[in-house]
This record gives structure tokens, C-alpha cells and sequence, in this order.
């Protein structure tokens, strides 16, 4: 009989990790921020599969808050069973934007991430970081879209990574739409959903107290870490602990 790949399967916990013995595991869906892509996950996805989970990992479009939210919700809409929204820098502000009546959202987990506030723009928040980002602008299709200048991605995004990791990660970041910072929030989707965020202590993108506020103006169940920006890739234990916490 032929098997689905794990990350297309429903798993049922016999173990008690993640859940209940019994019980349906919810399927994990993991949105990674400007300048990522979704292999920036992969240390966390292979840790939760490992755990028994199903896990989606989306290519977020990064062309506005409002298509990327689309975009979301049309996967999650093909997702049966409950959800566990993970969203990591800019991708906490598409998780957030969502509508967590229509889909069985079980928890949010905010990974460095921006959590904006209904009419709030990342932007916003980003202009209260105390080290602006060395960015580099293209215009594409009438719009600006915009990446972290190599000589300074390191510094800001990885600082915990080796140098030849980080410059990699520089080389293959992927550019964000302004839109994606100028566009705001239209929904609060922590209001209703139990939320969980990790706090990086060593981020020089979104700074440490700025993660703080975010994460205490939600009443989110906060982890602190000794991390950079890029905490998916040089904490992956943290994360993909914090994520089960969210699950269970």
C-alpha cells in the first residue's frame, strides 16, 4: 500500500508527546519572514517530524500583507484537522492577519516576529527598532522591493551563524515587497487563539525590547533565548520545543 510523505500525513500521538494518547496531532504551518524562504525551517521541520507531527512549510509571497494572507489562507483552507500557525519575523504579521473563526486553529506561535495590531503596519513597528536594516532597493514591476545588503546580512540577520553559513543565506535571501511593511493589519488573530512567542535576546532586526512589547501587549506565553534573527537556524531545538509546548 502506498504511504504519503510525512509531511502530508495525519498523525495520531501514542506516545504523549504533542497531544493526548490517541488524539489527532494538529498539523503544523510554518510562515518564514522577508529575506528567508522556506528551507529556513528545515532544521525545525526535521525535528518535528521526527516528534510525529504533520508540518507544512509555505513559500510566502512577500508581495503585501494582503496577498500573503491570501495566499495562507488558501493553503490552510486544504488543511483538515487543527492548525498550529507558526510565523517567523514578518510572517508573525500574516499569521496574525488572519481570520481564525473559518479553520480550526488550535494555537499561534511568534518567532521573532512582528505582531502587529489591528490598523498597524510592520513598518510601524520596524521604525521603532533602534538600528535601521542595511537595506538595498530594486524597482520591479513599479514597485520597490527590497534585501539586506550582503556586507551588512550577518550583522543583522545571523549574527550566531559561521561566516560561510550567513554569507550563503545572504546570497540566497529572497526580496520583500514594500507593500509587506506598508500595508496593515486587519485582523488580531491572537485575541482568540492561545499565543506563544520566542523572544531572540541577540537580534539586531527586530530588537529585543520591541519583541518584548509586542509579545506582552498579547498576553503571549513567552520564551526568551540567547539568539540572532535567523533562531531557526542556530537554535532549532528552542524552536521546535516551543512549537510542541504549542501543540499539546
Amino acid at each position: 500500500m502506498h504511504t504519503p510523505p510525512p509531511f502530508l500525513m495525519t498523525a495520531t500521538d501514542e506516545s504523549g508527546s504533542g497531544g493526548a494518547p490517541g488524539t489527532v496531532r494538529p498539523t503544523i504551518v510554518l510562515v518564514h519572514g522577508a529575506w528567508a524562504d522556506s528551507s529556513s525551517w528545515s532544521p525545525v521541520v526535521e525535528r518535528l517530524l521526527a516528534a510525529g507531527f504533520p508540518v507544512r512549510s509555505i513559500a510566502n509571497p512577500l508581495q503585501g500583507l494582503d496577498t500573503d494572507t491570501a495566499y495562507l489562507l488558501s493553503h490552510l483552507a486544504a488543511i483538515p484537522g487543527p492548525i498550529v500557525l507558526v510565523g517567523h519575523s514578518y510572517g508573525g504579521a500574516v499569521i496574525s492577519n488572519i481570520d481564525p473563526s473559518a479553520y480550526d486553529i488550535t494555537a499561534l506561535v511568534y518567532v521573532a516576529a512582528f505582531i502587529p495590531l489591528k490598523g498597524e503596519a510592520v513598518g510601524q513597528l520596524a521604525a521603532q527598532s533602534s538600528t535601521p536594516l542595511p537595506l538595498l532597493s530594486v524597482e520591479v514591476d513599479g514597485a520597490a522591493e527590497v534585501t539586506i545588503d550582503p556586507a551588512g546580512f550577518r550583522a543583522a540577520f545571523a549574527g550566531d551563524l559561521d561566516e560561510t553559513s550567513a554569507a550563503n543565506l545572504a546570497v540566497a535571501q529572497r526580496p520583500a515587497n514594500v507593500r509587506a511593511v506598508s500595508e496593515p493589519s486587519v485582523n488580531e488573530a491572537f485575541r482568540s487563539v492561545p499565543t506563544w512567542a520566542l523572544v531572540t535576546r541577540q537580534d539586531h532586526a527586530i530588537d529585543v525590547d520591541l519583541q518584548r512589547m509586542m509579545s506582552g501587549r498579547v498576553d503571549a506565553r513567552v520564551t526568551e533565548v540567547d539568539a540572532s534573527h535567523a533562531v531557526m537556524l542556530s537554535r532549532p531545538d528552542a524552536v521546535a520545543d516551543l512549537i510542541t509546548q504549542a501543540a499539546r
